[in-house]
């Protein structure tokens, strides 16, 4: 068995003294793992390192297998992040929510795509928080657990659409959840494409994706939201930038 395919390096740990486990995001073959033979060695670090794009050679014995990984770097931009600790913050973020929440060896193509706009973005500081919240509602509709934010639940009206149901992830207009907004969780704006961003919104944003990602992906496996993510919450926090 063996496929060559580009991807997203999303998680790298040792293995031994000089290998290590790589896990990579692609279109077609999803999250993917594999050993890579002198893969802590001098040359290979800096290749290794979460948010790299490489062409990855996977091959096994039997499809069931870790099987290896064969690499050859395309885009090592994420080196450059390093020096930006909240932009690194994002891409670690982004990496822990994949390798939690994707099923492995399953491709969701979107989510991969997405994921691509995420790192080439995360150069643009005013940008890159919001398209990090529409990347996480992307991976929750590729799941089969997306947000309906097209129309008021109560009503179906399609405008003034400020909060969601966290029962039914459905959106509900102003005037149909005051009586209810102590008990619905509030959805921006740039979110629905009315309006522009504002402050508050990317916090809201977060609060609303890591609620149903949390309660419809991850408790149902015995997990919750990763570091990374809660450390990436602090960071824009601190900048404020939430």
């Amino acid at each position: 068995m063996e496929w060559t395919e580009s991807g997203r390096i999303i998680s790298v740990r040792g293995h031994g003294e000089t290998s290590a486990i790589v896990e990579i995001l692609t279109r077609d073959h999803g999250r993917h793992a594999g050993l890579v033979r002198g893969g802590r060695s001098r040359s290979m670090r800096p290749v290794l390192q979460p948010g790299n794009r490489v062409q990855a050679h996977w091959r096994a014995r039997l499809d069931e297998h870790l099987g290896n990984f064969q690499i050859e770097a395309e885009d090592l931009s994420a080196g450059a992040l390093m020096e930006d600790p909240l932009a690194l913050s994002g891409l670690n973020a982004a990496c822990a929510v994949a390798v939690a929440g994707l099923p492995e060896r399953e491709a969701h193509p979107a989510v991969a795509d997405g994921f691509e706009v995420l790192v080439s973005s995360l150069d643009e500081s005013g940008v890159w928080p919001a398209i990090y919240v529409q990347w996480e509602a992307g991976l929750l509709a590729d799941l089969g657990y997306g947000l309906d934010l097209r129309k008021c639940a109560a009503t179906g009206h399609t405008d003034d659409l400020v909060y969601v149901s966290p029962r039914t992830g459905r959106a509900v207009s102003s005037g149909a959840g005051e009586p209810y907004k102590d008990k619905l969780l509030a959805l921006p704006g740039f979110m629905t494409g009315q309006g522009a961003l504002r402050s508050g919104d990317v916090q809201a944003g977060l609060i609303l994706t890591g609620y149903f990602l949390e309660r419809r992906v991850l408790w149902p496996s015995d997990r919750v939201l990763p570091e990374a993510r809660l450390r990436m919450i602090d960071r824009l926090a601190a900048a404020g930038m939430v």
